[in-house]
């Protein structure tokens, strides 16, 4: 019998990211059917996906939000998450790398690294999580595994290490050679799953045979550049290279673990998903190459302010982060990674937070929207439980007489809004209701009353998020809504800053009186916000410092043009205080009030949210594609071939963006595609003076 820690070793929470129609989907469906947990082979177009099991997944053949399934390969257990990949969607791939010790990055063999897939990329390195990446749709015309790799290297910039070498190219791509071990691998044609159909043309059985004679020279060429290109990133290797000039199988498939778990290089192999060929050994590279629970850093939180430490043992107090709440038909499901300690069936633990108990109803394990019942979860595992009235995504659950309290998963902001209401009044406390459950199972959408206007506004990453919550207001929570038109989310910075603003508060009501004195300056700065104090002599005490850069903070909500303000930097120069009317209350009130005036002072700039679009279209389509994006105040970064299209990259503010899509398949009779990544905020023009919804061209 395993004990705990050898189980743990054959663990692997593994995550599958990638842009939107990469193939990523695909591929879990795969690894499900290679795995025996699914039996046929689901399709994203025929809407028969394990993973996009949502109605909306399924009629628009995109996955929306992660998906977690469980399943076995060679005696391991992968727990693994199948994450959007549209770029409105990211904070679902924010919240899934929090949790995951490794990833699969899938890429185009076709399109190469896409600017989505960059973004995600960007994200797990942010929390330093181990990849391997597959190069998918070999099979498709135009595809390059040496241009795929080329675009890895000078996009993501790590050191790509190809271990597999591709047999036939394009429509007769039937296998490819392992160049650590120097065999090729085969998959015979045929749908291999009793004939129904799934995974295209090929696809069944996989062989082993010896590399076949016209490719042995290329083979060993690519596994002397792949021995070359560990031995010049690991020691071991390299020793072993110089003694021997070669490397054995052994050295380097340790080497290549190696350099996977510190990020110095990535591992790259290849396929066809749809054609169900290339997954078994992506499995094996998973088990190979991808760390267990044990192999990843302890994970660090904070208890009374100071810093502890939470190995992944099963007997360790008990700690988990709750990464992702939905409701299911099962009740309302709490998605967990317990990082330490072990729960059971009916515990109470502590939400960190908030300090309340919940007790544990039910443990899953998950397969998208199938569960099995189980008794306890131990470090290392990712279980949805059942029974907890009060986590929201994020928070920290531990043992009582343990607390700690984790790093919860960053939210990015709003940046597209619209009006929403109940189509009928008697509906308007439901629409409350399900507004609070909708941005409680997915944080980066705000719901909030315009205190100007009255109504509710319902804010998130972009048009096609805005259209999800409106449709699920509508399919699972039952309230019909009218929607308004997409607005977006200005910002305002100081364009030349003011010196020497001085702000007394005084206030003398008959009781107890208030009076603070601060100076300040107000400058540009590159950050969101920095605060500082060059006040001298005490004048000011410390405690009432914090205080006026509190002020300050709650300051920035409101600027003078009526937006969030970002991009300054505070100084307090000075200020005075009353032996008894003074206190932290006064100087936070004078440093809110004393801002809001220095700003009213300062040359502010409106700021509108930018997004870089990438077009691909037809070379007849592209002076068109151009034309219309300079009439939405597009600049041009870029433009180059790409297998018989011109792939067009340009930057244009996110107000112009609403209803390009339509307008793009007009123009250019449905050939020309595109996507987009919000890249932060730039000025926006002197007409721009209220937040529209942009021009509905």
């Amino acid at each position: 019998m395993r004990t705990e820690t050898e189980f743990l070793e054959t663990v692997r929470n593994l995550g599958v990211l990638a842009h939107v129609d990469a193939g990523k989907t695909t591929v879990t469906e795969r690894i499900l059917y290679a795995t025996g947990t699914t039996h046929r082979r689901g399709e994203v177009h025929d809407g028969t996906t394990v993973t996009d099991f949502d109605p909306q997944e399924r009629e628009r053949g995109i996955t929306i939000f992660a998906a977690a399934v469980s399943c076995a390969w060679d005696g391991h257990r992968i727990n693994l998450i199948d994450t959007p990949g549209h770029v409105d969607f990211a904070d679902e791939v924010e919240r899934a790398l929090r949790v995951l010790d490794g990833a699969v990055a899938v890429f185009d063999a076709v399109a190469g690294v896409e600017p989505q897939s960059e973004s995600v990329w960007r994200q797990a390195d942010r929390y330093g999580v181990p990849r391997i990446a597959f190069v998918n749709k070999l099979d498709r015309a135009g595809a390059d595994l040496d241009a795929a790799v080329e675009s890895i290297r000078t996009r993501l910039h790590p050191a790509p290490l190809v271990v597999q070498l591709p047999i036939g190219a394009e429509d007769r791509f039937t296998g490819v050679v392992d160049l650590p071990h120097l065999r090729a691998l085969i998959w015979d044609d045929g749908d291999g799953d009793g004939g129904d159909g799934g995974g295209g043309d090929g696809g069944g059985t996989v062989r082993r045979v010896p590399v076949p004679d016209e490719l042995r020279d290329e083979a060993l060429r690519r596994r002397r550049l792949l021995e070359e290109a560990v031995a010049a990133l690991h020691p071991a290797a390299l020793e072993e290279f110089c003694a021997r000039s070669t490397l054995s199988a052994g050295t380097l498939t340790a080497a290549l673990r190696d350099l996977t778990h510190s990020g110095d290089g990535v591992v790259v192999l290849c396929g066809s998903a749809y054609r169900n060929r290339g997954i078994e050994p992506l499995l094996d590279a998973v088990v190979s190459y991808l760390p267990s629970p044990l192999d990843v850093p302890a994970v660090r939180g904070l208890h009374e302010g100071a810093e502890q430490e939470r190995a992944a043992d099963p007997a360790a107090p008990f700690a988990a982060l709750a990464f992702k709440v939905q409701a299911g038909a099962t009740g309302r499901l709490t998605y967990l990674r317990v990082y330490s300690g072990t729960v059971r069936k009916g515990d109470v633990v502590r939400d960190a937070g908030t300090g309340r108990g919940e007790r544990i109803g039910r443990i899953l394990r998950v397969r998208a929207d199938r569960h099995t019942q189980v008794e306890r979860a131990v470090a290392g595992d990712i279980v949805a439980v059942v029974g907890l009235k009060w986590t929201r995504a994020g928070s920290t659950l531990c043992a009582p007489d343990a607390p700690l309290v984790l790093e919860p998963p960053g939210v990015a902001e709003p940046v597209v809004s619209v009006a929403v209401e109940a189509r009928r009044s008697t509906d308007t406390g439901r629409l409350a209701s399900a507004l609070a459950r909708l941005t409680e199972e997915d944080p980066s959408l705000v719901a909030r009353t315009d205190p100007e206007t009255g109504q509710t506004v319902l804010a998130g990453r972009g048009e096609l998020h805005l259209e999800v919550a409106a449709r699920q207001l509508r399919a699972v929570h039952g309230v019909e809504v009218n929607v308004g038109r997409p607005k977006v989310s200005y910002r305002e910075t100081v364009g030349r800053g003011v010196t020497g603003v001085v702000f007394r508060h005084v206030k003398q009501d008959g009781g107890a009186g208030q009076f603070a004195h601060v100076v300040l300056d107000v400058e540009p700065w590159e950050g969101e916000f920095a605060f500082r104090s060059t006040v001298v002599g005490g004048r000011v005490p410390q405690e009432y410092v914090r205080a006026v850069r509190a002020g300050c903070e709650a300051a920035l909500a409101d600027g003078p043009l009526g937006h969030q303000v970002t991009g300054l930097r505070v100084t307090l120069t000075d200020g005075a205080t009353h032996v008894k009317d003074s206190s932290e209350t006064a100087f936070r009130t004078a440093g809110r009030l004393g801002l809001r005036e220095a700003l009213r002072a300062c040359a502010m700039v409106l700021l509108e949210p930018v997004a870089e679009v990438t077009v691909t279209a037809p070379e007849d389509a592209v002076g068109v594609v151009l034309g219309d994006l300079a009439a939405r105040r597009g600049r041009i970064s870029g433009s180059a071939a790409r297998g018989g299209a011109t792939v067009v990259t340009a930057t244009v503010p996110l107000a112009e963006l609403f209803g390009y899509a339509t307008r793009l398949r007009s123009r250019t009779q449905g050939r020309a595609t595109f996507t987009t990544r919000p890249t932060g905020y730039a000025p926006a023009p002197a007409t721009a003076t209220t937040p529209g919804a942009g021009a509905d061209r």
